[in-house]
């Protein structure tokens, strides 16, 4: 009886010991040969969004590949080709040699921002050939599989897989570097349908404070037209100029924080009408794959990401935010709009009047043949609360190793 009880015992653990999650620098740092690509992945902040997954397979590219890919290209460019060789599925050597009729197409961290692009272009084609060879490419109608598996790296079982590849995957359009300069950033705001920001921020002034930080790291969160219609946004022409600037400058950070970043932050985030610690700052919380930002006096959710060319990152959120420093606690909390399962919510979203709550988004995909989810369930996130996990497994082998010294 006590070896199986044992077994039981060691199984629990190995099991708890994976729910903890994973850190893809610390992994990828036992490497040597693959420096420069877990460089760029801290650079970019692909790194914080890979962790923040609970299923990653990374096509990894060795220090002789990334050299001769990287060279001087835009950091954007190579944040948009490293995403592309991020997996959202596990694949292990042995599961890419029996892929079902040989071929499937895989979600990457890409498909995210790929927005109105062609076709198939946040996808990866994995084909397995006739002589043990695996090839890769762009999924997009046309490409070229011209990536090579070469060998395995290191596997966390059904969590992380990290297999090194021949050379980058280079889908249509991909090394085309978009111009985060800040003359556009307005003309983005208003395609956004953000027009009304866009015009506070050219009337106040503010966007000229945008400007002077762009070059080490701005993130903006705009809100719609419709936000500002809302009742309890108070009337921007009856704010002094003072704090009318106080407003638009809580709404942007002088960093680069893509989504990945606030979806792994636990700490007050600073803004640039943060003058001292703990005055117009943000705190954060998430809901499945959805980020949602708190002032203290309402909540507001991140709807869409307008521009992720680091270092620049525009979302528009569906809240004005209103800063305690100048609203108090006037204003009731505005509510977040509940999302329907089709897009990927957790059944309740956490209330703007709670004290926010971080929660390990998680997402869910299945290997398909030949077959495509769209992009919204193959992106679909499951809140899992992975600390509550780990100690209910530590509590069963506790149990298990006292039933186990009982018996002798």
């Amino acid at each position: 009886m006590a070896a199986p009880l044992l077994a039981f015992i060691f199984s629990l653990l190995a099991i708890a010991s994976t729910v903890r999650g994973y850190n893809i620098t610390k992994i990828l740092a036992n490497y040597p040969d693959y420096s420069s690509f877990n460089s760029y992945l801290s650079q970019t902040k692909l790194a914080e969004e890979i962790n923040s997954y609970p299923t990653i397979t990374l096509l990894a590219l060795n220090n002789d590949a990334m050299a001769s890919f990287a060279g001087k290209r835009q950091l954007s460019v190579v944040k948009k080709v490293l995403s592309l060789l991020t997996l959202l599925d596990y694949y292990d050597p042995e599961s890419l040699h029996q892929i079902s009729e040989g071929t499937t197409l895989s979600v990457t961290l890409y498909n995210n921002t790929a927005g109105n692009a062609p076709e198939y272009l946040g996808y990866v084609n994995i084909t397995d050939l006739y002589g043990g060879q695996v090839a890769f490419g762009s999924a997009v109608s046309g490409s070229k599989l011209d990536s090579y598996f070469t060998k395995s790296v290191k596997q966390i079982p059904y969590s992380i897989s990290v297999v090194e590849i021949d050379a980058p995957i280079i889908a249509p359009g991909i090394l085309a570097a978009p111009a985060p300069s800040p003359a556009n950033i307005t003309g983005l705001l208003e395609n956004a349908g953000c027009k009304t920001f866009a015009k506070m921020l050219a009337k106040s002034g503010v966007l000229k404070k945008y400007e002077s930080v762009i070059k080490k790291g701005l993130t903006v969160f705009a809100p719609s037209d419709e936000a500002f219609k809302a009742k309890d946004v108070p009337d921007p022409t009856k704010l002094t100029k003072a704090n009318m600037v106080s407003l638009l400058e809580y709404h942007a950070l002088a960093h680069y924080k893509p989504k990945g970043s606030l979806k792994s932050n636990k700490n007050k985030v600073s803004t640039l009408a943060t003058t001292g610690a703990g005055n117009f700052d943000l705190t954060t919380s998430t809901s499945g794959d959805e980020v949602v930002l708190h002032t203290g006096i309402a909540s507001s959710r991140l709807v869409h990401t307008v521009l992720d060319a680091t270092p620049v990152v525009i979302f528009t959120v569906d809240n004005v935010l209103l800063p305690t420093e100048l609203f108090g606690n006037s204003h009731s909390p505005a509510p977040v709009p509940a999302l329907s399962p089709a897009e990927g919510a957790s059944p309740t979203a956490p209330s703007p009047s709670e004290p926010p709550t971080d929660e390990s988004p998680e997402s869910s995909h299945s290997n398909s043949s030949k077959g495509l989810a769209n992009s919204k369930s193959a992106n679909a996130a499951v809140a899992v609360s992975s600390p509550s996990l780990f100690t209910a497994l530590v509590t069963l082998a506790t149990i298990a190793v006292f039933q186990l010294v009982e018996t002798f």
